[in-house]
């Protein structure tokens, strides 16, 4: 019972997380093409805020549920699948840490811009492409992750 518990935890876990990363990615990259300060300025202000409430505790407790339903399950750290998983899901936390960093200079520019009624600055743009760069490598690093979570390939 305590197996399925873990694990029942770690699934919706990585589903929060994996949502709502998707989806705020969805918004903020669709907002931003609006080119509409205000728009922009709510949807990433609300990003941030999802990043918080959401993102940041599925990040802590994915890799603690899953270390534990490896010591549960008996299956060895060096595992090609775990080393493999565990890479790519810090590979992704790489790439997020900055995400946020950004995200968060880019709700502060869009509320400028829509407190003074200017356009967004250049330095916006150049923040939501790499943004979308990291953003991507992220993405498809942890779609391999619940690849490898469902497979075990040897």
């Amino acid at each position: 019972m305590e197996y399925l518990v873990v694990k029942w935890v770690h699934i919706v876990s990585s589903t929060l997380l994996f949502g709502t990363g998707l989806g705020s990615a969805f918004y903020m990259f669709f907002a931003s093409l609006t080119r509409d300060t205000r728009v922009i300025a709510t949807v990433v202000r609300y990003v941030v805020i999802a990043d918080y409430a959401f993102t940041t505790p599925t990040i802590i407790i994915q890799p603690v549920t899953g270390l534990y339903l490896i010591h549960l399950a008996g299956f060895p750290l060096t595992s090609t699948w775990i080393v493999a998983s565990f890479a790519l899901y810090f590979l992704a936390g790489a790439c997020w840490l900055p995400v946020v960093w950004m995200q968060i200079k880019m709700r502060d520019m869009a509320a400028t811009a829509t407190a003074n009624g200017a356009e967004l600055p250049e330095r916006y743009w150049t923040f939501l492409r790499w943004w979308v760069a990291l953003g991507i490598v992220a993405f498809f690093s942890l779609v391999v992750v619940f690849y490898l979570m469902v497979a075990k390939p040897a």
